[in-house]
């Protein structure tokens, strides 16, 4: 979706995105200093409470002095799924107008971004029986086997989804085990619709300045979570009876390897090596997808200034 004509009877929409320590949350901050914003997580992982240090939510005074909507709103051992994050993304936006605020988007999950910008299909219900099956099977035989078998139900959907991306596969699968049609078959019946359609938007997206760059800063932010108290912090959630490593929640990069070390399949360094890479290559695949998602600017990450006067020029009315 590509920013919209100047003259919507609407405020409008920004959207920051960027792969991951591309520095989304500190320009979020800088901008709320400057205007008056209402902040909205687009992150799979802040919605969680208690996952707070690895998934790099923001300190809880700097929250009561910028407030993100949609941090903390589910329990670990909740599913949460994109079609209830755009329910919950517009409410925000919503009430962001209400109080005369400019809604501003900020986060890192494409999926996310995905599914305002370009829509959703509409798609049968959730079922919870199939889902906990799925999540059981893959603890026991991994990801990567069900994305096999997705492939042979539905290769267009497996092409296009990740083999360690459990939420995209466990819903391809469930949608396929629960009407005997698979996901393709219903989304070209169902072509998406951005629930944005109509708005006035800008997405900025932030580039970090090189690949190096992002390599030094993952391998230095999960250090730093590590002394933070990450490993305390995933052992409260290893410790409670009602989680287990095939919840999405727990699937996310770092707590996975974390939970692995606390289970004793692997040591310390081999812990911290595995969770290093795996975020280096999500912000990998952040990078791919905003290379091809339509309607994104890409902006230099270090070039805050310039990235806010685009902003702020935007929001005047000033660019389109």
């Amino acid at each position: 979706m590509t920013v919209v004509a100047v003259d919507s009877p609407r405020p409008p929409i920004v959207a920051i995105a960027g792969p991951t320590a591309s520095g989304k949350t500190a320009m979020a901050m800088r901008l709320a200093d400057r205007m008056d914003v209402s902040i909205i997580s687009v992150d799979s992982v802040m919605i969680y409470r208690g996952m707070d240090i690895g998934s790099a939510k923001p300190a809880p005074d700097l929250l009561e002095r910028y407030p993100h909507a949609l941090v903390d709103i589910c329990d670990p051992a909740e599913a949460y799924s994109v079609e209830r994050f755009c329910n919950d993304a517009m409410t925000a936006i919503a009430s962001a107008r209400a109080a005369g605020r400019l809604p501003l988007l900020v986060g890192g999950t494409m999926m996310y971004f995905q599914a305002l910008f370009q829509g959703l299909s509409r798609l049968p219900a959730s079922d919870p029986a199939i889902r906990e099956r799925l999540a059981a099977e893959a603890a026991e035989a991994g990801w990567p086997a069900l994305h096999r078998r997705l492939a042979e139900v539905d290769p267009v959907a497996a092409e296009r989804i990740h083999a360690t991306d459990p939420q995209r596969i466990g819903r391809a699968l469930e949608v396929y085990l629960g009407t005997g049609r698979s996901l393709t078959d219903w989304q070209r019946e169902n072509p998406p619709r951005s629930p944005l359609a109509g708005e006035r938007c800008l997405q900025v997206a932030l580039w970090p300045q090189s690949t190096a760059h992002t390599r030094r800063a993952v391998a230095e932010r999960f250090d730093a979570m590590i002394e933070a108290g990450l490993i305390d912090e995933v052992r409260r959630l290893f410790e409670r009876p009602d989680l287990h490593p095939g919840l999405p929640a727990l699937r996310a990069v770092g707590y996975r390897q974390v939970w692995g070390y606390l289970a004793g399949e692997y040591g310390f360094d081999e812990m911290r090596d595995r969770a290093i890479t795996a975020t280096r290559q999500l912000a990998k695949r952040q990078r791919t997808w905003l290379r091809s998602a339509p309607g994104w600017r890409a902006r230099n990450a270090e070039a805050t200034e310039a990235t806010e006067s685009l902003i702020m020029n935007f929001v005047a009315g000033k660019e389109s």
